[in-house]
């Protein structure tokens, strides 16, 4: 990519330049999977059921995915290679690989199931589209998008996407800024503590929906494909070419952390602002469960334009979402068992489990939630491997991790893994 490299080879001065704006997108469009329709209910019915309870998961959620997406994000500009791509070739055991690679296709299964149904919902609260139709439709319009991506390339695939993301940021949060929270009450929601077993169940699930496997492999992808690093050996060797390679990964590091920090300033507002919404507007309110009972709750309390907003909102998240989320599985798929199949014929064998729920009936705010607390079982998958080999230096080199990063990342893992244990145990138990 010439164009890119013209612009990154250039001195680095003190703060990022303007120019370096253009080397911003990987994050956003990764960023979208954190405001998906799956976001959207596990935000809306813990606000609506609990309150201000758990604005802390929202908080400190967006806090570790900062680390997670910069980690993923750096393995791909480091190495040139997406993390399904360095586990399969790490993995020598090819059952071990296949294993691996079943359990991530059944989170990124699960990830397209919350985006279709979310858009789904969304033309029927806007057009009466019919679920099943509606289902279609936004997989239709996921086909272009990702055609958009298969034939314009990474840079028209982002603008498409971010441009989604202003529409879903505007959607979701004016009604904040119409019926603004009680202080007080978010204050208090950010002391960490449980009520019951469904307060844990839907902090799982707002993890779920936070720190996402689909975007922790999608991003690393997105930066390989956009900056295509030459390795991190040719950084490392001793000559004029290292040295100016070395120079062009450092600048691409600094970009991607502003990338990383302005990508989960907007993620985290949003789904933070969600929550409020229904925290403040729909707690005790009959129904507001469903994002259905919502939006009328919306349209009885703050009026329909509020209502409107919401939805709009809802079927551009949904539409944005599952092109990236079908991106990231056509990834796992190549990473980890070097198949490549076209990106649409796989969008369309991963749209037949949402439209079978969708056509059998099953309560679709339910199938969202349950769909995010499956994302969070396949969290430590992702995260663990990540945190791993960004640590290495016979993976990254010289831009492996420092012992604090390390060690932030392995707080964050523990963490996870500690909450998805809890969330079984209490489950089985019925506790």
């Amino acid at each position: 990519m010439p164009k890119t490299r013209s612009v990154i080879e250039k001195p680095r001065p003190a703060a990022v330049p303007p120019r370096s704006l253009w080397l911003l997108g990987p994050a956003l469009v990764a960023g979208v999977a954190y405001l998906d329709p799956g976001n959207v209910a596990s935000n809306m019915t813990a606000g609506a059921q609990y309150g201000y309870l758990l604005v802390w998961i929202v908080v400190a959620g967006n806090v570790m995915a900062w680390l997670i997406q910069y980690l993923s994000a750096k393995l791909g500009v480091v190495t040139g290679q997406s993390l399904p791509e360095v586990l399969g070739s790490r993995l020598r055991n090819r059952w071990a690989r296949r294993a691996y690679w079943l359990q991530a296709e059944l989170v990124a299964m699960a990830t397209d199931l919350a985006e279709v149904i979310g858009g789904a919902v969304a033309l029927n609260l806007l057009f009466d589209v019919p679920l099943l139709l509606g289902g279609l439709i936004t997989g239709a319009v996921s086909m272009i998008l990702l055609a958009v991506q298969s034939r314009r390339g990474a840079r028209p695939f982002e603008f498409v996407i971010v441009g989604l993301m202003v529409i879903i940021t505007v959607g979701f949060v004016a009604g904040v800024f119409i019926a603004p929270p009680d202080p007080a009450g978010v204050a208090g929601g950010l002391v960490p503590r449980f009520d019951d077993t469904g307060s844990v169940l839907l902090a799982a699930s707002i993890l779920g929906a936070t720190i996402m496997p689909h975007a922790i492999y999608a991003h690393s992808a997105l930066s390989r494909d956009r900056f295509g690093s030459r390795g991190r050996q040719a950084a490392d060797a001793e000559s004029e070419t290292a040295r100016t390679e070395a120079g062009r990964i450092r600048r691409l590091l600094t970009a991607t952390r502003w990338d990383v920090t302005i990508a989960m300033i907007i993620a985290g507002s949003v789904n933070l602002g969600i929550l409020l919404l229904a925290a403040a507007n729909l707690a005790g309110v009959a129904g507001t469960d469903s994002l259905e009972g919502a939006h009328a709750a919306l349209a009885a309390g703050l009026g329909p334009v509020v209502a409107t907003f919401f939805a709009v909102g809802l079927l551009a998240s949904g539409l944005a979402s599952t092109s990236v989320g079908a991106y990231a599985g056509a990834e796992i798929m190549q990473g980890l068992l070097q198949v490549r199949i076209p990106l649409l014929a796989r969008r369309i064998i991963t749209l037949l489990p949402a439209l079978a729920i969708l056509g059998f009936g099953v309560d679709p705010t339910l199938a969202l939630v349950l769909s995010q607390v499956v994302l969070s079982f396949g969290i430590p998958f992702a995260l663990i491997p990540l945190v791993a080999l960004t640590a290495q230096k016979r993976t990254l080199g010289a831009w492996a991790n420092r012992g604090f990063t390390t060690a932030a990342g392995v707080v964050a893992s523990v963490l996870l893994i500690a909450l998805n244990a809890a969330l079984l145990w209490l489950v089985l138990t019925g506790a």
